[in-house]
């Protein structure tokens, strides 16, 4: 959250360093199934984020010790690229950051995922981040939903996240990386749109109860255009499917009765 040394104006005259209004998200695209042999993908250009998200099985779990009769294991794993960041997150290899967000973001689906439907069966879902700016958890959550989607694995929802926080005495949503490093409070949060139900909250900094209940119906507001751009990307990918065969089905034409 908070960086050494002085802090930097990050809100001038209403508008913050990127020209956004306080409840505005960065500008952001979805495409569904980008990867050819994955289950189910998807990528996110979020800002200056760009995080591939990939959902392999359901498979058999291995080693098999792993494995729950009664439903399916989820597996995660969050981590950025090494050229992702000039910080000391980006370097190879896990670390105690990656290794946290990979467990958070399996926490949300399992309580997306229908995963008695399969049971003795894991589901890997990964989260590459390949370029980073501030809330890669949340964008990382948005595409692994899509990519989810995608793959025909079903689930009671199509969960999307979004960071809120605080500025002095400005409650904004989706930071950016300035914005997470320099602003009094950071809160990734993931939302499932259909019930509003909370699948992740996490805090670092201080913000009172009303500050997090403003921050949560801001972001509630831009999970209506978060939620659209992910149907819209699955839509996208039906269509190009369906058409897809449409031209390569063969043609029938009867012939005339002798």
């Amino acid at each position: 959250m908070s960086g050494s040394g002085e802090k930097p104006v990050l809100i001038v005259d209403g508008k913050r360093l990127d020209g956004r209004l306080p409840g505005d998200i960065r500008p952001s695209r979805i495409e569904a199934n980008v990867l050819k042999n994955a289950a189910g993908s998807a990528y996110i250009e979020w800002g200056n984020n760009k995080i591939m998200a990939a959902v392999y099985g359901p498979s058999e779990a291995l080693p098999k010790h792993t494995s729950n009769p009664e439903r399916a294991v989820i597996k995660c794993r969050y981590q950025m690229a090494p050229f992702s960041s000039l910080e000391e997150h980006g370097r190879s290899g896990p670390n105690r950051r990656s290794i946290e967000i990979s467990k958070v973001i399996k926490e949300v689906f399992e309580n997306a995922i229908i995963t008695e439907n399969f049971p003795g069966s894991e589901i890997n879902i990964y989260v590459e981040v390949l370029q980073g700016d501030g809330g890669t958890r949340a964008a990382g959550v948005t595409a692994a939903a899509v990519a989810v989607a995608a793959s025909g694995i079903p689930m009671t929802d199509l969960p999307y996240g979004v960071s809120i926080g605080k500025i002095g005495d400005q409650i904004v949503i989706d930071l950016n990386k300035i914005e997470d490093n320099y602003s009094d409070a950071d809160v990734p949060i993931v939302i499932s749109p259909r019930t509003g139900r909370i699948l992740l909250l996490q805090m670092d900094g201080d913000m009172t109860k009303d500050e997090i209940n403003r921050g949560i119906r801001m972001a509630a507001d831009a999970g209506k255009m978060i939620s659209k751009m992910q149907s819209d990307a699955l839509k996208k990918q039906y269509m190009e499917i369906s058409e897809k065969y449409k031209n390569e089905a063969p043609s029938y034409t009867p012939q005339a009765q002798k």
